[in-house]
């Protein structure tokens, strides 16, 4: 699916190479009801769960996760692909993977998003084992 969507955005505009287009992300503070129409060049994600840690809504990033609270669901992620010679990151995000359960595999492996946290470097995301389930049983 993302792979097909960085094709179809490559094939849209002229002079993009399919080598250059990166997928990049953005929370939004929107539920799946608030959404009533696709976006053109976009896809909007809902229905993830953060494991290992908390999120909070107000300012749309990682925290600590509440007492005895395992899994978070997520509100709608944000989808979209860019002409970028290089990824870049400002240091104040997680590169996240996505898993499609709790067992935590290559086969189960979908792919990342970016998630911003407080935090002076990732370094306390990555040793917790922070990730996104689509199904949490």
């Amino acid at each position: 699916f993302l792979t097909a969507m960085r094709q179809e955005v490559t094939r849209a505009h002229k002079g993009w190479a399919l080598d250059q287009v990166v997928l990049n992300n953005e929370m939004t503070k929107y539920t799946k009801d608030d959404i009533s129409a696709p976006p053109p060049e976009e896809s909007f994600v809902h229905g993830l769960f953060l494991d290992g840690a908390g999120w909070d809504k107000r300012n749309s990033r990682l925290v600590e996760p509440p007492v005895k609270v395992l899994s978070t669901p997520l509100p709608v992620i944000r989808i979209f692909a860019e002409n970028q010679s290089a990824p870049t990151s400002d240091g104040k995000t997680y590169e996240c993977p996505i898993y499609k359960k709790p067992r935590r595999t290559d086969l189960t492996f979908i792919a990342t998003v970016q998630l911003r946290h407080g935090t002076a470097n990732d370094d306390k995301w990555i040793m917790r084992g922070v990730a996104l389930l689509c199904d949490i049983k």
